[in-house]
């Protein structure tokens, strides 16, 4: 008996920041201006040094402006930007709506990202009709509860139904069967691959190598050889070729991290041990919330020339607690800082382990774990309950930093809508 094909579609919220913040002012603030009909953007607050475009509007779009350049870039390129904060607080609640409408259809749903998600339609037929039909059905419901828009690839697998969700925007079904892959992919430039970026494209243009189609009948050797395993990875992928499935429980994390841009340039060894003691704060609450511990500590600097480095240890005990993971990035920051102005701040943890406390004895370690574990068990519970506020360490009384720093901010989290016109 013939094998059924697999149907799977990738789900994706065009401009979803923006179509959020549009949808929000008109229907929640009694605004009248549509942002995403508007050359306009979301952005953050330049003079936080979060000033980066972070979504942008289609008419945006035609006057070049790009995710993740600067408001600075942007605004030469347009001055009459139009540029709303990020409301993070905002896109998480349409994020939770947007994925329990797809829900509705499968159980099968792999969220992939806040604006994204797979989802696995194979043998709906009976329920939901063919599969064009059914994503047709699936986006007008979003379009019409949600009042925002949606693209959905149709394929066989992630990867192409993936790419398909690019294909021409917005509010559109794109199908890409593994028998349109010559006409609908091998035409479109190496750069629109997922998974080839910049730099592997700039490689492949050395190569001779400028369409996907020129990727898909290159030699997988030479690819080997130039771009090593990611050679032949791309290779596939120009091939349509792709094993994974939707996994609608998401796979354990492989590490806990936490990093941030400060609003100022730090020169002082003290302030920035202050931040790696905020960004120990979530990294170890994170930690305790999922039941795990760290054996690795990694501590990141990005100078104020924009220039990166890293150091990691390797601990002789996992760990979750607060003031030992800041402990131990304390000295890998003396190990790693060279005196240069700081902008930017990382603390990450990787080789996770559960959460059984097997520490290995040391007698000349006098201190008290099991009174630092409980202590911060503490913290969480007030925490949880009264707010992250309700229990701050004395050393950030009088402090510009946030006792608890990195991920996203605490001003992006809201935006105070009557300090802002909404037309």
């Amino acid at each position: 008996m013939k094998k059924k094909k697999r149907v799977i579609f990738h789900v994706d919220v065009n401009s979803a920041y923006l179509s959020w913040e549009a949808v929000y002012r008109l229907h929640h603030l009694g605004g009248h201006t549509d942002l995403r009909e508007q050359v306009s953007a979301v952005g953050g607050d330049a003079a936080l040094r979060h000033g980066i475009i972070l979504a942008k509007s289609i008419p945006a779009k035609r006057y070049g402006i790009r995710t993740g350049e600067t408001i600075v870039e942007a605004r030469r390129k347009c001055p009459d930007l139009i540029l709303v904060p990020p409301n993070y607080g905002l896109y998480e609640k349409c994020s939770a709506a947007f994925m329990d409408i797809l829900r509705q259809y499968s159980p099968d749903v792999e969220q992939y990202s806040v604006d994204e998600a797979f989802v696995d339609m194979s043998g709906t037929e009976g329920l939901w009709g063919g599969a064009k039909s059914a994503a047709e059905r699936i986006k007008n419901q979003i379009r019409d509860t949600l009042g925002f828009t949606v693209n959905i690839g149709i394929s066989e697998n992630k990867l192409l139904a993936k790419m398909a969700s690019d294909f021409r925007k917005p509010d559109r079904v794109h199908t890409l069967w593994k028998e349109e892959i010559p006409e609908k992919m091998w035409g479109l430039p190496v750069i629109d691959l997922f998974f080839a970026g910049r730099a592997t494209a700039d490689k492949l243009f050395r190569l001779g190598i400028r369409t996907v189609g020129e990727l898909a009948h290159a030699d997988p050797a030479l690819l080997k050889l130039h771009l090593k395993k990611h050679g032949e990875v791309i290779w596939a992928f120009a091939n349509g070729m792709d094993v994974s499935v939707v996994q609608s429980e998401p796979p354990a994390n492989k590490g806990y991290g936490n990093s941030t841009t400060i609003a100022f340039d730090v020169t002082d060894a003290s302030t920035a041990k202050l931040v790696l003691l905020a960004l120990a704060e979530t990294v170890g609450t994170r930690l305790r919330e999922a039941q795990v511990r760290a054996e690795v500590i990694a501590v990141g600097i990005k100078s104020s020339d924009f220039s990166y480095k890293s150091h990691q240890m390797i601990l002789k005990n996992a760990t979750d607690i607060t003031s030992e993971i800041h402990k131990y990035a304390c000295r890998l920051f003396d190990e790693l800082w060279d005196g240069a102005p700081i902008r930017h701040l990382g603390l990450h943890t990787s080789r996770i382990r559960d959460g059984v406390d097997m520490r290995q004895m040391d007698l000349f370690d006098e201190t008290d774990y099991e009174k630092l574990k409980k202590r911060d068990a503490a913290v969480d519970q007030i925490r949880r309950r009264y707010g992250i506020d309700s229990v701050k360490r004395a050393a950030f009384t009088e402090c510009p930093i946030d006792h608890m720093s990195g991920g996203i901010s605490r001003e992006k989290r809201s935006v105070d809508y009557t300090k802002i016109r909404v037309s």
